[in-house]
């Protein structure tokens, strides 16, 4: 891996964004580490599996350093072109053994997902619905991201050189006895490619949750290792 001055211009946007977090009222700071692996089973089907595992840094004006959740999440993928895909999700997030006030919850995932190339840029635009299902409830989700890749060496991307990922994603959640919740997203990712199969990824993430009523300031230090099979 090598250290380049592009990789130091997002370190410092890193650090910026999440200074600008803790800057405003209401905000809470995680530290999510992720572990996915990816498996091709034929040409046009692939399948995905992951663990996550949530803890805070930050909450109630203080520093913390305790698990909130787990989440184990499987996803099938079909291609139905080159730069098109339908999936289907599932998701169970374990948070009654770190919360006890908390529940643990299902959670069901359909999306379309389409690409295009525009010279060293691919961007791609994902749509998904949700339904978040708990003892006490169901909360239906619409979301749509814009992300935007490229290779920070090079137009291709090699092994041992880095990439980047930029992505903004709305959302809406709706359920009885709730009025409608407006959140954004904002990721930015540094990755590298160690090896044809493996990728590991450093990047943080802002949320306005809620942003129609109270806005809640969340910030992330997201680590995520990509194993493909």
């Amino acid at each position: 891996m090598c250290f380049t001055r592009k990789n130091c211009v997002i370190s410092i946007f890193f650090w910026t964004l999440l200074q600008y977090v803790q800057g405003q009222d209401n905000w809470t700071g995680y530290w999510q580490p992720q572990l996915a692996l990816n498996y091709k089973v034929t040409g046009n089907y692939a399948q995905n599996a992951s663990l996550a595992k949530r803890t805070y840094i930050y909450r109630e004006s203080a520093s913390a350093f305790e698990i909130r959740q787990l989440d184990f999440v499987h996803f099938s993928k079909l291609k139905l072109r080159d730069n098109q895909s339908l999936g289907l999700g599932l998701q169970y997030r374990f948070r009654e053994n770190f919360e006890r006030d908390k529940e643990n919850e299902l959670r069901i995932t359909q999306q379309y997902n389409i690409t295009h190339k525009a010279r060293i840029l691919r961007i791609g635009h994902r749509f998904r619905t949700e339904q978040r299902i708990t003892t006490l409830s169901t909360i239906h989700r619409l979301r749509y991201r814009l992300a935007v890749d490229l290779p920070l060496q090079g137009v291709e991307l090699d092994i041992g050189e880095s990439y980047l990922v930029i992505s903004t994603e709305a959302l809406l959640s709706v359920g009885k006895a709730m009025g409608p919740e407006y959140d954004q997203r904002i990721t930015a990712q540094l990755g590298w490619l160690l090896s044809k199969k493996t990728k590991f990824q450093l990047g943080a993430e802002y949320r306005a949750e809620n942003y129609n009523a109270e806005t809640e300031n969340v910030a992330f230090l997201i680590t995520n290792l990509v194993l493909s099979l």
